[in-house]
């Protein structure tokens, strides 16, 4: 039997998947808001996470939707590194029913705080799309959809050192290569895992409006603020993450 939603929790899981759609589509984090949303409201934790991944899948169409004209000639592109992100996505959901998520919690403030100072880095991209580029992006993917938290600034950081495009774009990829490491691992938690469909409905409203509504935003943002954006938020979870795991 699933947790039942009342219709202020509703407002609210939609809101918060508004707030968490933007975050994720303009600086690469969504669960600071909508993981700590469906623990407020009762769910326990396994149940939180695989409901919050369930539901981050529609971010991905929300920000794909948007996000049409820096995608524009990207398929070739999509097409390679998303069977890499789908297989992470698979690789990780199944870890996540198998595994106790203690193993990467202990490792994903250094992962996010490294991926954060690598963006703040000059880029100085040259265009790859080689096998490292393709087990990179399987290994964030993995990593988003075991645990996820600032899995989108690790798969930013990944893809700017990567490919020689302006941040906007990087971007757009990013989302759709999330969209897909979300998707997998989505179906499986909806086969085997306890997502709690009461709190998924109105998260995944409120994430699809909120993909939407980020990638207009990322437009018209100047330079590289976009990265230098990302990064700050990266660090800031890095720090957050570590004082709960270490202290």
């Amino acid at each position: 039997m699933g947790f039942r939603v009342v219709i202020g929790e509703f407002l609210g899981l939609a809101a918060a998947g508004v707030l968490a759609g933007l975050l994720s589509t303009v600086v690469s984090i969504a669960s600071i808001a909508s993981y700590p949303a469906l623990l407020a409201i009762g769910l326990p934790p396994l149940a939180a996470n695989v409901t919050n991944t369930f539901a981050l899948l529609f971010t991905g169409l929300g920000a794909a939707a948007g996000s049409r004209p820096e995608l524009s000639g990207q398929g070739p592109l999509l097409r390679r590194l998303g069977v890499a992100a789908a297989l992470g996505g698979a690789a990780g959901a199944a870890l996540l029913l198998v595994t106790p998520p203690r193993v990467f919690e202990y490792v994903a403030p250094v992962l996010i705080a490294a991926a954060a100072l690598l963006l703040l880095r000059a880029p100085h991209p040259r265009p790859r799309a080689g096998l490292a580029v393709h087990l990179s992006v399987f290994a964030v993917a993995v990593y988003t959809g075991y645990f996820g938290a600032a899995g989108g600034v690790i798969m930013f950081a990944v893809l700017t050192a990567a490919l020689d495009q302006l941040p906007a774009r990087v971007n757009a990829v990013k989302n759709v290569l999330g969209l897909f490491a979300n998707a997998v691992a989505a179906l499986g938690f909806a086969l085997f895992g306890p997502v709690d469909w009461s709190a998924a409905l109105p998260l995944a409203l409120g994430l699809l409006l909120g993909g939407r509504l980020g990638p207009p935003v990322v437009r018209r943002l100047p330079g590289q603020s976009l990265r230098l954006l990302a990064a700050g938020c990266g660090l800031l979870v890095a720090a957050v993450l570590g004082y709960q795991t270490y202290v």
